[in-house]
């Protein structure tokens, strides 16, 4: 687990303690990094190659692929998208070359939506009772329920199986930030552990555009700032991207190599949740592995695996 300093000073970038994030801020570091990312040749433009003096396209030149005055992009740039509209942003992510993921999370800084607060007592993410019977019914396969800022909401035996005991943890600590960042026994599952950090910090950079007034996401965002320079780092390129499905390769300590295909779905009534499934090609080894430790008890498994 990498770690910095807390005396050495604040971390540039990341939120003062029970701050919420800068919207403009990340506006303009967004659409700069977007922009640096781009070469005049990917864009049909000509390339002067050392004559430039920063990677990546210039403002003029962005603004003459969307269609708008230098002096309009710039001022997008700096984080002024107030009175922006739906076409020209839809004309910037075009010249811009975003995906979906990255379109909507222009938008969302661009013109964010206002949210309204909830009554006192429903601040607390709820999984509908429907939902926890689901993941019982789901025998065998490891599944479980994340909100916002990745925290972890519910999950069944399998996936206590298989990513370790998460009920044994304090409910702040039931987040996939954490855990991964921050707990050497995740970094060790996870084969790609680089790749799944990378897919955490995504996530959160889209939570992020969509409620930048919610302080608890400030607060993990600037922990993790200062207790991994990984995370610090990840955090930088603002990239944003939503993986539905894939696959993962996990070394469990009981049974050894699992790779286990992951699918994602958003409840249309809960859109801010979301029910990941991982399953193994049928026949595999993999497949043999998650039914031997369906045939192991909770205790079994948690005695086996404890520290």
């Amino acid at each position: 687990m990498d770690a910095i300093d807390p005396a050495a000073g604040p971390v540039p970038g990341r939120p003062a303690s029970g701050a919420a994030l800068d919207r403009r801020a990340e506006l303009s570091e967004f659409l700069r990094t977007r922009r640096a990312r781009l070469k005049p040749g990917d864009v049909g433009l000509p390339d002067f190659g050392r004559h430039r003096r920063v990677p990546g396209l210039r403002r003029e030149e962005l603004a003459q692929l969307a269609g708008v005055s230098v002096a309009y992009y710039t001022r997008l740039e700096q984080g002024n998208g107030r009175n922006v509209s739906a076409e020209v942003l839809d004309a910037i992510a075009r010249a811009l070359r975003l995906s979906d993921a990255e379109h909507a999370h222009l938008t969302h800084l661009a013109k964010p939506k206002q949210h309204k607060k909830k009554p006192a007592g429903r601040g607390t993410q709820q999984v509908r009772p429907a939902l926890r019977q689901l993941l019982d019914v789901l025998d065998g396969v490891p599944a479980y329920i994340i909100g916002r800022r990745a925290d972890i909401l519910a999950w069944n035996w399998m996936a206590a199986a298989v990513f370790g005991d998460w009920g044994a943890l304090p409910e702040r600590e039931r987040n996939w930030a954490r855990l991964v960042f921050l707990r050497p026994d995740y970094q060790d599952l996870f084969v790609d552990w680089e790749q799944k950090a990378i897919d955490i910090v995504c996530q959160l950079r889209m939570d992020a555009g969509c409620y930048p007034d919610d302080q608890k996401l400030s607060a993990l965002v600037g922990e993790l700032s200062v207790k991994s320079e990984s995370f610090r780092r990840l955090w930088a390129t603002h990239d944003v991207k939503e993986k539905t499905h894939g696959v993962k390769h996990l070394h469990h300590p009981l049974v050894g190599q699992l790779d286990l295909h992951f699918e994602s779905f958003r409840p249309a009534a809960d859109p801010e949740q979301a029910l990941i499934t991982y399953h193994a090609a049928p026949d595999s080894t993999s497949a043999e592995s998650l039914r031997l430790l369906a045939s192991w008890g909770t205790d079994a498994i948690r005695a086996a695996t404890a520290v």
